[in-house]
């Protein structure tokens, strides 16, 4: 760490409810959530100089005041310590120190509501870590020492699977070829997907229209929603079989709740001869169920969320975990940055982990890029390593200040208009004290 920096310390945390009315437009329905309003809770972690950091977590509009509840309470964790103590040597124990807290983790543990919250705060802190070190997050890891890297991981729970040895093992055996392959990265990018042709509101000409347009930009990767009704899936199936030519799906994502291991593996087994995979884990909790789901051979294609889990610190486990087991990542992208994060971390798995990219894919949707200072580069279906740094969150002021819910302009015009309703004038009959009833005997 550079010695301008020792003594620094983050003075302060702002998180905001950040909403974007996607539902108008039915922009990206699926068949668990047919009306999503994109959205984040939006973290900023000031310090005590020009140095900020930027993190996020992904939500879909009413709930996402839960998790700004959430991270205020995480808060106190982070704020008034220096960097030197959260982040050099340390990130392991801040990771742990905010999924541990004694009275918070009553509600989680590790899971749910405050385990989004550590998400958001975690993405902010490494941030921060690589815009100190003015690099891309990718290259921050690209170029950490594996002693050091394996060091911001929290074991705990997972070492019946992957032991912190073999994890330092793995990383020591890719250091060969390392610049040769991510100079490879920078010329030749990481291969995508869409999902943006085929959203399940999405009407038969809508579908083709989409697909031809893509296959016309030279995309061969789709994915298609499918769920709501079993002959309209089949119907839906046919018609992209017939414009991009596929004979069978690479895989089935998320066939049953996602906390159902077995179930998974049951269905794995049974699509497995027929050359169909099973792919799951954008609504996996934790690196627990990752475990278990790798150990029970219930997955063939280990779909991490960026900040589903806690942050980049449980994501980099889950990676080490998919290679050891040697599933490929092939991470879950859309929604409110998440394909700036994934970039990232994929980056840093062909680098530094596996050196290859056979049957895998970064999920691509360009929905909201406008709000991000970062643009992502996808040239020729294949995305391209960022080049400013830090993790690539961070929003523009005027996005900040027109979407936070429920006060920002772009809101109360909507109100205005009569497109949502207004939470000022809605009425609810909550009773904040409920009213005691005394009776003498």
């Amino acid at each position: 760490m550079s010695d301008n920096f020792a003594a620094t310390r983050v003075r302060a945390l702002s998180v905001r409810d950040i909403r974007f009315p996607t539902s108008l437009e039915n922009t990206c329905p699926s068949e668990q959530h047919p009306d999503p309003d994109y959205s984040c809770a939006y973290v900023t972690l000031f310090t005590d100089t020009d140095l900020r950091g930027h993190g996020l977590c992904f939500t879909l509009g009413r709930g996402t005041e839960l998790v700004v509840s959430a991270v205020k309470s995480l808060a106190r964790l982070v704020v008034g310590r220096p960097l030197s103590k959260l982040l050099y040597g340390n990130m392991r124990a801040t990771w742990h120190s905010l999924v541990s807290e004694s009275q918070l983790r009553w509600v989680g543990p590790e899971k749910g509501v405050v385990h989004l919250a550590v998400g958001a705060v975690v993405n902010a802190l490494w941030d921060l870590w690589a815009r100190l070190e003015r690099v891309p997050l990718w290259k921050l890891l690209v170029d950490m020492d594996p002693q050091v890297l394996v060091s911001t991981i929290d074991f705990t729970y997972i070492t019946d699977a992957l032991t912190e040895q073999e994890a330092l093992q793995m990383l020591q055996q890719m250091q060969e070829g390392k610049q040769e392959r991510e100079n490879f990265m920078l010329k030749n990018g990481y291969p995508a997907y869409t999902t943006a042709a085929g959203w399940i509101e999405y009407s038969d000409e809508k579908i083709r229209t989409k697909c031809e347009q893509f296959l016309a930009r030279g995309w061969r990767h789709f994915k298609l929603k499918v769920g709501l009704d079993l002959q309209r899936d089949k119907e839906r199936c046919r018609l992209v079989r017939d414009i991009i030519g596929f004979c069978r799906p690479l895989w089935i994502e998320e066939p049953t709740s996602p906390d159902d291991i077995l179930g998974h593996a049951t269905i794995a087994d049974a699509l497995r001869p027929l050359g169909i995979g099973v792919a799951t884990g954008e609504a996996c909790q934790n690196r627990v169920v990752f475990k278990q789901l790798l150990q029970a051979k219930a997955i063939d294609f280990c779909q991490i969320d960026a900040c589903r889990v806690g942050g980049v610190s449980e994501v980099l486990a889950i990676y080490l975990m998919a290679k050891k087991f040697n599933v490929p990542v092939c991470p879950h992208a859309g929604g409110v940055g998440l394909c700036q994060m994934v970039q990232h971390l994929q980056m840093w798995d062909y680098v530094s982990l596996t050196g290859t990219t056979k049957n895998r894919v970064i999920e691509y949707v360009p929905h909201l890029e406008e709000h991000f200072k970062t643009q992502i580069n996808v040239t020729n279906c294949r995305y391209f390593p960022p080049k400013i740094p830090g993790y690539s969150v961070e929003m523009w002021a005027k996005s900040l200040q027109d979407y936070e819910y429920p006060a920002g302009p772009a809101w109360k015009k909507l109100y205005a208009e009569g497109k949502f309703p207004d939470p000022a004038m809605e009425k609810c009959p909550l009773v904040e004290r409920p009213i005691e009833r005394i009776s003498k005997r």
